[in-house]
This record gives C-alpha cells, structure tokens and sequence, in this order.
C-alpha cells in the first residue's frame, strides 16, 4: 500500500485492532499508532512515496533456562510487546539499503556476502550474516530498502540483536520466499550471524524466543533440530504482571566472564568425555568431586550443579503451566534466581564487586514483594536487567520504588505477545 494512505489509515483507528492483536496492551495503543506513523513518515523522508510493506520482530525474557542453551539443555522464554518494526520497500537494484532509527545509511551489495573480519560487532555484519544464511539454507535473497525502528531496550537483556536479526529474516521471507521460512529455520540464520558475522559465541535462545513467539519452550538436545513448544498461558488472568527492571550496570569488559560459564561448564564436559553438559546427571558430578574439584574447579563444578537442576526446573515450569498452577510455576522462577546467584554466580563480576546494581534490585526487589511476587536476574546477568512476576495490585507501587533506585523508566511493566517474527501489512 502507498505508504501516504498508511499513514492516514493508522491515524485513523483502522489498524487499532490490528495493533492490540500484536501488542496486547491497550495503554499503549496511542503509542503505537504514532509509532506507526512516524516510523512510515521517516521512511518517506528517506525514500519517498513508495507502495510497502510493514514487518515486526520482537524481543524476549528468558523466564526459565538461564545459561542452559550452550549445553543443549531446555529454555522457557516469553516474546514481549517491545519490537523492531521495518518499513520496507523490495527493490531491484541488488543492495540492500538501510536506515535504522538514530543510526547512518547503511547500503549493502548482494554480490559480496564475505564475512570481514573488521565488520564484526556492526550491524552491517549481523545483516550480512542473515544474507549469507539465508543462501546457505536454500533460499532466495535480494534487493529491498527499509527503515528501521525498535523500542526494545539495548543492553537490557531483552535481546535486541536477535530481534534485528529476526526481523531481516522475516522481511527476506516475505520479499523473496513468500513467507514460507520457518520460524525455526529465521532463529537458527539469525544464530549464525551472531556467532560467524558479528562475533558473538551465543546461544540459540534468544534467536529462538524471538522468532517463534509467545511462551516458548525449547529442547536443544539436537541443536540443529531442536524441539519447540508453544505454551500458552496468560499471565493476566491469574493476576500477575511480567516486570523487567534496568539496573544501568554498565556492561563494559564483561566479554570474559560471560565466556568463562560455557568455558568452565565444558571444561567439566570434558572430564566425562562429552562436549557438553547434558546427560550427566547430580549423582555423576557427586561420585568424581574430589577429582573434578581438583582439575576443573570449584566454580565449574558449581555452574555444572546448577545446569543439572535448571534443566530440572524447565520441565517443572511448562508443566506447572500446563497445568494452570501459578504457584508451582512461581516456585520454580524464584528458584532459579537463587540458583543463579549461588550456583551459577552471574549476578555480579568477581573483577568490580564495588558495583552490584543486580544485587541491589535483587535484594529491594525481595524485600518490597513479599508473597506479592518472585524475582530472578534476567538474560545473561553480571549487569542488566532483573526479572519479577509482580502480582496487579503491586505492580505500580513496585515500579516507583524500582524508579527511585535505577532511574525514571528503568521499570518496564510488560505483556507476552502470542507472535513471533511476522508480517504486520
């Protein structure tokens, strides 16, 4: 559609309940059509009046699974109602040209896909990387402009990579291949940006959460073709609200000790012959302490303990809401957190123990809730961002007193969203 009639149809309510099927939350359906509409006004500005299409992608909470993907173990995660959108335009000049929202013009050709050493850690390689995976899997690539906006926080463990990579998967898809990529398929692409392209050794949930959408739980026993599972469950109606607080940690010369917990816990693998976690059990790390203690650590041994038991506690979550029981659910997350803190130790770096902004919103977070809710650090931890399961009444006494610590904003009061990666017009 002629993105000026776009423009005027948003403003005038005729995609409203369009946009509350996405984004759940009637409070923030004004924001949204202006969102809309600036994001269509932009692209305009840059490209001109072109007839396009309208693609979102969103981000994610890691709910259950922390620090268990790399192992091949299982993941509970929500896609949220903070999104990328791409106002987009296919074209056939070969290149793919992109402005994303307070960033340059980025412009790339079609016929250098090479991944390049000085490009790692830009978007231009995350890009380049869905590209080039896309070809490697078989599918069609080409040329589009687009404009690009997200509101999902950097740097807040909501993944926003992952929710750019899935919406430059989403968009080829839809140009290119007629929306027949499989969600899984767009999460799996997106990994191999981040890990080959851009540099980072992560995991696939995020990818995963991001792509599949609503409550999704994730066995990567096989990683290639690991098991996904829709659960569906509404927070809502059992009267809790899903709260994301930024604690402004700064996330500087962190690179080593996020790499020091799929280090460690391989190098406990090792011991047993096996590249990964999985398949060993409390009792195998029991019977061989002394010796792993000894070669690996005590720390390794720690995280391993808590790989075992989180894995543990995935199944105990999607089972307690398949059940409908919020409790048994609730008890596993709060477990979880202390086994992070105590287990895993991602809650602060052992280089700058001056600094524990998660431990801060930890420890108010425990003391204000009470029996009104649960806590946990969220996503990959030492800085970030926590995660609380705040019940209705609670919620914006809790998201003041949050504010007050972190800053105005620093509390997000969020909705899951039952879509993943997809075409919005």
């Amino acid at each position: 559609m002629i993105i000026d009639e776009l423009m005027c149809q948003f403003s005038s309510g005729i995609y409203d309940e369009r946009l509350m099927d996405i984004y759940v939350d009637d409070n923030k359906l004004n924001y949204q059509k202006q969102r809309y509409v600036s994001a269509l006004r932009n692209y305009m500005e840059e490209f001109g009046f072109d007839d396009v299409e309208i693609y979102s992608a969103p981000g994610r909470s890691e709910v259950g699974g922390n620090h268990t993907d790399h192992q091949n173990g299982e993941i509970l995660a929500a896609s949220i109602n903070l999104d990328a959108i791409g106002i987009v335009k296919k074209t056939t000049d070969n290149k793919v040209t992109i402005l994303s929202k307070g960033y340059t013009l980025i412009t790339i050709s079609l016929d250098n896909l090479e991944m390049q050493e000085e490009e790692k850690e830009t978007t231009i390689a995350l890009i380049k990387g869905v590209l080039a995976g896309f070809v490697n899997h078989g599918y069609k690539i080409g040329g589009f402009k687009a404009y690009i906006t997200s509101d999902v926080l950097i740097g807040a463990g909501l993944s926003s990579s992952a929710a750019y990579e899935t919406l430059i998967g989403n968009i080829l898809s839809g140009l290119y291949n007629d929306m027949s990529v499989s969600a899984e398929e767009i999460a799996i692409i997106g990994q191999f940006a981040e890990n080959v392209y851009f540099g980072k050794p992560c995991g696939l949930m995020d990818q995963m959460a991001c792509s599949v959408g609503n409550l999704v739980h994730v066995d990567f026993a096989n990683p290639r073709e690991p098991k996904v599972e829709k659960v569906a469950f509404d927070l809502n109606r059992y009267g809790y609200s899903l709260c994301i607080t930024d604690t402004k940690g700064s996330h500087a010369d962190l690179t080593a000790d996020y790499a020091s917990i799929p280090e460690e816990m391989k190098k406990v693998a090792a011991f047993f012959g096996k590249e990964v976690l999985l398949g060993l059990s409390i009792d195998d790390i029991l019977d061989n302490i002394s010796k792993l203690r000894e070669l690996t650590g005590d720390r390794g041994v720690l995280r391993t303990i808590h790989f075992i038991r989180e894995n543990e506690r995935v199944q105990k979550e999607v089972a307690a809401l398949s059940n409908e029981d919020i409790e048994v659910f609730l008890k596993n997350v709060k477990a979880s957190g202390n086994s992070s803190y105590k287990y895993l130790q991602n809650v602060y770096s052992n280089a700058d123990v001056q600094h524990q902004n998660v431990s801060i919103a930890l420890a108010i977070s425990e003391d204000f809730l009470g029996d009104n809710g649960v806590c946990r650090v969220h996503g990959g931890g030492f800085a970030g961002t926590i995660q609380a399961f705040v019940k209705n009444e609670a919620v914006a006494e809790y998201q003041k007193k949050m504010d007050k610590v972190f800053g105005q904003g620093a509390c997000s009061v969020l909705k899951i969203r039952k879509y993943g990666g997809m075409k919005v017009l």
